[in-house]
């Protein structure tokens, strides 16, 4: 795998890890970390928006970019309706919002998540660099940065809710995000064996989950606590990393 990638990929886990670890230190406020999740779920909707959907569409033409990360969406979808729940945040069937006590029985399924998460993270960072766009993997880090902070924020607090000791969480919480590295090994170590068009496949797969996980997020915050305190953060976040797009598009012109 290229320097250059290993930098990215260890970039992002650094950032995610430090904010989880943020997180895990506010400890009694998984309903503060809870607000944070529809701006981290915008953040994603607008990488998959204003990033990864015009990239493919120089690839691929514009249907054929939608039917791909449509694709991606249907998915992740039939993983969490049958394989596992995906989202980190937000996946587990129990309401522990109420919950008088930790967070019992969240941890596993919590981790599990965050490291599929993680997994696809790392596979669109490597993705689209063997795409042969460097300046995009490490625009689309960037944006990944951008989400995993509150993200990463609200994964510390739940997470430690969920366990004993910081110790454990923050073990916990390396474990899952080192998944990221992982993901992008495993796109390197495919993408010498197949062709362009695959490797933009696998690139519209992790967009496809950015759509899916972050109006997941907001749809499930929205039936939480109704339209305006779910969609307002989730257009903040959006809007940020359109803007962020922006300033890269101008940087790297």
């Amino acid at each position: 795998m290229p320097i250059s990638i290993t930098v990215l990929l260890l970039g992002l886990t650094a950032v995610a890890v430090a904010s989880a670890g943020v997180g895990i230190r506010l400890t009694h406020t998984v309903q503060l970390a809870r607000r944070v999740v529809p701006f981290s779920a915008g953040v994603l909707l607008g990488i998959a928006g204003f990033w990864v959907f015009p990239e493919l569409g120089g690839h691929f033409g514009w249907i054929s970019a939608l039917l791909a990360m449509s694709g991606g969406v249907f998915t992740l979808w039939l993983v969490d309706h049958f394989v596992y729940p995906v989202c980190p945040t937000c996946s587990h069937t129990h309401d522990h919002d109420h919950c008088s006590m930790q967070l019992h029985g969240f941890a596993g399924p919590l981790v599990a998540a965050a490291a599929l998460h993680s997994l696809l993270d790392g596979t669109a960072i490597a993705a689209a660099a063997s795409a042969g766009d460097n300046g995009f993997s490490a625009a689309i880090t960037a944006g990944l940065m951008l989400h995993k902070i509150p993200e990463g924020v609200a994964f510390g607090v739940i997470l430690h809710s969920a366990l004993r000791s910081r110790i454990s969480a923050i073990i916990a919480v390396a474990l899952a995000e080192a998944a990221t590295i992982v993901g992008g090994l495993l796109e390197s170590m495919i993408a010498p064996h197949v062709g362009a068009n695959w490797v933009n496949l696998l690139l519209a797969l992790a967009g496809g989950s950015f759509l899916y996980l972050g109006w997941h997020a907001v749809h499930t915050e929205w039936k939480r606590r109704g339209a305006m305190p779910s969609f307002a953060p989730a257009l903040a976040g959006t809007a940020s990393a359109a803007v962020l797009q922006h300033g890269f598009h101008l940087f790297l012109r």
